[in-house]
This record gives C-alpha cells, structure tokens and sequence, in this order.
C-alpha cells in the first residue's frame, strides 16, 4: 500500500466517531486489548492540515490497543490485517475539550489506518 491522501471533509464535524472502510482486509483480525501494526496519517477535520504520519517517518508502529485515544480504541477492533479504514474521532473521544493542554485539544481528527499485523 501507498500512502493516503486524505481528501476535505464536507460538511459540520461528526459529534460521534466515524469508522468507514476504504478496504476490508482478509487477515488476522484486531481485537479490543491485542496488540496491532499501523500505519497512519492523522488530519484535523477542520483544515486537513497533517498533524502525524507513519508513512512520512518510513516505518510502521506497533502498540497495544491500551492507553490510546479513545476513538482509536473503539475504531480499530474488527479490521482485519490488509485493510484500511478512516477514523473520524471527535474531541470527546480524541484529546478532549479546546484548552485541554494538548495541541489537538478541542479538535475533531481524521486518521487513515492500515493494519499491518494483528495479535
């Protein structure tokens, strides 16, 4: 897989988290509490300004579905390795409420993940 292009969102930002499929994949499924490989770009809603990006540091990130916003907890169990899917995550369910003390406080955020491996 290449890197995505995540295109501009239309419309106002989604006040529950979003999960869309761009490719279901076909194999090991990620499970709530496993431990999952990723890639990722990371976009605000509003200005589709890239924040983060796996693919621009050359190497995939491996973590445990723990300690991780929530939006990403929720939105990655049931992909399956191959797949690639968007997650559109409100400020609840990401970095909390604009002057939270993190710099995407108060932000909906976008994220392209394709899972690599699942365990």
């Amino acid at each position: 897989m290449t890197k995505p292009e995540i295109e501009p969102q239309l419309g106002p930002a989604p006040t529950e988290l979003v999960i869309a499929d761009q490719v279901v994949g076909e194999g090991a499924e990620a499970v709530a509490g496993g431990t999952v490989e990723v890639h990722y770009v990371g976009v605000e809603y509003d200005t589709g300004e890239q924040f983060d990006s796996s693919w621009d540091r050359g190497q995939t990130i491996t973590f445990p579905l723990t300690n991780l916003i929530q939006g990403w907890k929720d939105g990655i169990p049931g992909m399956k390795v191959g797949g690639r899917r968007q997650l559109t995550i409100p400020p609840s369910l990401a970095y909390g409420p604009a002057g939270g003390g993190h710099r995407l406080s108060g932000k909906t955020l976008v994220f392209v993940i394709d899972l690599v491996g699942a365990k």
